[in-house]
């Protein structure tokens, strides 16, 4: 006598594209992109790959759409503060909170610049901009300013979660890039590296950025 294995259990809800990507960004947010495959997606929403790729082409598809709906969470809606600055100032710091936190973002950002995802920032930081005073002429350039910073710290982001295992003490590894600094390279040579090496280990990355927005909105203030 042959018994018949059970089925897996299937979804009695409609499967849709932002239930599917609601899905993907709970796995990235997990695993990494390694973890993401439309089989993982599959057991995780009780259905089949081919479901799936109905409403999603292949997984840069997915990625792109994950990230989207990571950056429209943090640009998008009321932003505290009336002035134009502190709103570039938490618009900004959304974007490297949400980076910082889900490194898969950063490494998304750095590799499709002009994705949705950053035109996003682009609108949401830029659109404050006539309000801060900044004449239309230079608003391009100050946005870009603005976004072109992120982005670097984007890739910075994605290249230090490729580097580093997520279990990594940040402050252990930053004292011996510090030690590195000092000791293999010639104060000499290096004078303003040697001077800064003790700072490394213990600065705050938050702190750091908005230090870089502040000095980028503080240039900014200047444009006439």
């Amino acid at each position: 006598m042959t018994t018949k294995k059970p089925r897996a259990e299937r979804r009695g809800d409609a499967l849709s594209k932002e239930r599917i990507v609601r899905a993907a960004v709970e796995t990235l947010d997990e695993g990494g992109e390694d973890a993401l495959t439309f089989r993982v997606l599959a057991n995780r929403l009780s259905t089949g790959p081919g479901a799936i790729y109905h409403h999603v082409a292949g997984k840069d598809e997915l990625l792109r759409a994950a990230t989207d709906e990571v950056i429209a969470h943090v640009t998008t809606g009321p932003v505290t503060g009336g002035e134009p600055g502190e709103a570039i100032r938490a618009i900004m710091l959304g974007v490297f909170d949400a980076i910082h936190a889900r490194p898969w973002v950063g490494a998304q950002l750095s590799r499709e610049p002009w994705q949705t995802a950053m035109l996003q920032i682009f609108e949401s930081a830029g659109g404050q901009l006539a309000a801060l005073g900044v004449p239309e002429h230079a608003q391009f350039d100050a946005a870009s300013a603005l976004v072109n910073y992120v982005l670097g710290i984007a890739g910075q982001s994605a290249a230090g979660a490729r580097a580093l295992p997520r279990e990594t003490d940040r402050s252990a590894f930053l004292e011996t890039i510090a030690a590195r600094w000092t000791t293999q390279h010639d104060a000499a040579k290096y004078p303003f590296v040697h001077q800064v090496a003790a700072q490394l280990a213990e600065h705050d990355d938050r702190k750091q950025f908005l230090a870089g927005i502040d000095l980028i909105l503080a240039g900014i203030s200047t444009i006439r």
